[in-house]
């Protein structure tokens, strides 16, 4: 395998927000204490550029019960192959007025289809979205700060977690994993 296929983007649910507070400089120490090579992360959002090693769900959960034990709260880490975000990054069904409106919610599993269909059939103003696999696509009508689609709306709508990108991000994470 090569390296490239062992990199994983590795995504912390809301963190450096509302009191949870992770240092991206303590993140990369604590990833690579747990075995991860290639480390870097981007921005100070949680997001985590990385080879982890063996079974790249054992790593997120690992980091998961480190960053509980160390900081005191719980998030859920998501991660995909470049590939999967690449995949999802063309999936993306909305039309891009600009990327700071649009997003990629990583979802932890793919949520059941019937919550899914109820979840589609609510109404969130402007704000359009569609499930594809174990991700939801959103497209904000006036920006995510102002929607009522929210990721507590998310979780209890579609029953699973998840953490949302905006597609500059995603598209800089991938580019960074080419680097």
């Amino acid at each position: 395998m090569s390296e490239s296929e062992t990199t994983r983007i590795v995504l912390i649910r809301a963190v450096n927000v509302g009191g949870a507070m992770l240092p991206m400089a303590e993140l990369r120490e604590i990833s690579t204490e747990l075995g991860a090579t290639d480390v870097s992360t981007y921005i100070a959002s949680g997001n985590l550029l990385c080879s982890p090693p063996g079974d790249p769900a054992e790593f997120d959960r690992a980091l998961e019960a480190v960053i509980e034990e160390r900081y005191g709260f719980f998030r859920e880490v998501i991660s995909r192959t470049p590939a999967e975000v690449s995949a999802a990054l063309d999936a993306h069904p909305f039309e891009i007025v600009d990327d700071k409106y649009s997003y990629i919610y990583f979802l932890v599993a793919r949520p059941d289809a019937d919550k899914v269909a109820a979840f589609e059939e609510k109404e969130f103003g402007g704000d359009v979205r569609q499930v594809i696999g174990s991700d939801l696509h959103i497209r904000y009508a006036e920006g995510a700060g102002r929607s009522k689609l929210t990721a507590p709306a998310i979780a209890r709508g579609l029953g699973v977690q998840g953490t949302g990108r905006n597609l500059r991000t995603v598209r800089k994470l991938l580019d960074l994993t080419e680097a």
